[in-house]
């Protein structure tokens, strides 16, 4: 019964989410497994997490396989998480990027995007930027391997709970309207951002090269290895002069040569181009 799952379960359900997506269950958060599920073993009348694993050896059920990846992935996200993130990119990445482009276009690929909220954020700073961007060509690309995550963001719908993590009230009453108990995004903002289900240790969607790249919050749960894999792939699709944001507790240091941080933007690294000799991340005019 639930509350008495076998480690064996647990450990065959956390192989399938790090086989499908790379992604490791630590041994302290195999709690999650658990809780995760107990909706989907509900839905199905199954008992235990036994009969789900016994269900997905035995069959070819690649909809169920896909449910529980789903339901195990962290889509844990919130609108303009660190704010200082935002802030640098709002009053130094945009801008710079905005000055060095020769032509008018501003490409930005948003890199395990959950179920929206950074691609809006992104959107909201550039409509408030908008006299800046005026006849410029801007595209959003935002993907995640959770496709239950991305029919989230594409409909556009936000409960209660949701835009209070992070949307001020103006934000809040400019962009989104009452629906029912939640609230529906403008389809402004939407139309702005191209949704994608995507494997960032395959990724097949990005084309061409990318001006700003945000993988925040997403490296925490890979080996090294595949961090490394995940680092080259990112920098196929960064422009020369691209720009790359990681999470709060990520780095590029000891795990790729492609990327190296940034003097000018603090919490952002530069592509690497061939031949630079490595520079000092201490400089002034941070932001």
């Amino acid at each position: 019964m639930m509350g008495m799952e076998s480690p064996g379960a647990m450990r065959v359900l956390a192989g399938l989410l790090e086989a499908r997506t790379g992604q490791q269950l630590a041994a302290n958060r195999m709690w999650r497994i658990e809780t995760a599920l107990k909706p989907m073993l509900k839905s199905y009348k199954m008992d235990s997490l036994e009969d789900l694993v016994s269900q997905l050896l035995s069959t070819n059920k690649r909809h169920l396989l896909d449910e529980v990846v789903d339901a195990l992935l962290n889509n844990e996200s919130s609108f303009f998480r660190d704010l200082s993130t935002f802030s640098m990119i709002e009053r130094g990445l945009l801008p710079h990027i905005g000055t060095i482009r020769k032509q008018p276009q501003l490409r930005i690929w948003c890199a395990g995007c959950s179920i929206g909220q950074e691609a809006l954020s992104l959107a909201m700073l550039i409509q408030k930027q908008a006299e800046r961007w005026q006849g410029w060509r801007v595209q959003i690309l935002a993907t995640d391997i959770s496709s239950g995550a991305i029919a989230r963001a594409k409909s556009g719908l936000y409960s209660q709970m949701e835009v209070q993590r992070g949307l001020g009230v103006t934000e809040l009453l400019q962009w989104f309207e009452p629906a029912g108990d939640d609230w529906r995004v403008s389809r402004e903002l939407l139309d702005m951002i191209d949704y994608r289900v995507d494997n960032l240790l395959e990724p097949v969607l990005p084309a061409g090269a990318y001006d700003l790249i945000l993988c925040r919050n997403v490296l925490l749960y890979f080996s090294l290895e595949l961090r490394q894999k995940v680092f080259e792939n990112l920098a196929r699709f960064a422009a020369p002069e691209g720009h790359l944001v990681l999470g709060a507790g990520e780095t590029v240091i000891g795990q790729t040569d492609d990327f190296i941080a940034s003097r000018q933007f603090r919490g952002s690294y530069e592509r690497r181009i061939a031949g630079a000799i490595q520079r000092s991340p201490a400089a002034s005019g941070r932001y």
